[in-house]
């Protein structure tokens, strides 16, 4: 995968299979310590150690659809050929954390990509799963959580095309501010 958001996606939609009530995303850009740092922790239903030491493995998924998991190998390999580092935690009924760490000033390191729209697909989910986003950058800080946006609309639904197409403003809008300029 060549951009971090469909990276997030997958990782969070994993999370939501899981049956977490909420993922956490945060990303942290400081090209003063050259680190940019991915983590996506959640409250599922975690996984054994068996299965934690097979995750990133790409011939192990858990699900019966397919035979192959590539998301989170592929976001291992990525981390180490950017000079960074891996990690994911994880314990029945305590929910999973991951952490992939990448040099930020990496020729290879993936961009950001279609955030905003990687967060519209989350908060679309028939879960109804809840989204906390933070974004941190030297420039300042984005915060977004979907249960805040939910009480301020009071029910009206957040797959509407008009809360959608205000909530994508919003991202881009929030994400323009804090964009780190070199």
């Amino acid at each position: 995968m060549t951009e971090l958001s469909l990276h997030i996606l997958d990782i969070a939609q994993n999370s939501i299979r899981a049956k977490s009530s909420l993922v956490e995303i945060y990303i942290r850009e400081n090209p003063e310590k050259d680190c940019y740092k991915l983590k996506i922790k959640d409250n599922g239903i975690g996984m054994d150690e068996e299965t934690l030491n097979k995750v990133t493995d790409p011939f192990f998924t858990s699900r019966s659809t397919r035979k192959v998991g590539l998301g989170i190998p592929m976001l291992k390999q990525n981390t180490e050929q950017c000079g960074g580092s891996f990690l994911i935690e994880s314990t029945p009924g305590g929910g999973t954390t991951l952490v992939a760490t990448f040099g930020y000033r990496h020729i290879d390191r993936p961009i950001l990509g279609d955030i905003a729209g990687t967060m519209l697909i989350l908060l679309a989910n028939e879960n109804d799963t809840d989204i906390l986003y933070r974004h941190q950058t030297l420039q300042g800080e984005f915060n977004f959580d979907s249960r805040e946006i939910k009480n301020i609309l009071g029910g009206v639904p957040l797959v509407t095309k008009e809360i959608r197409q205000f909530l994508k403003s919003m991202i881009l809008e929030n994400l323009e501010q804090i964009q780190i300029s070199e």
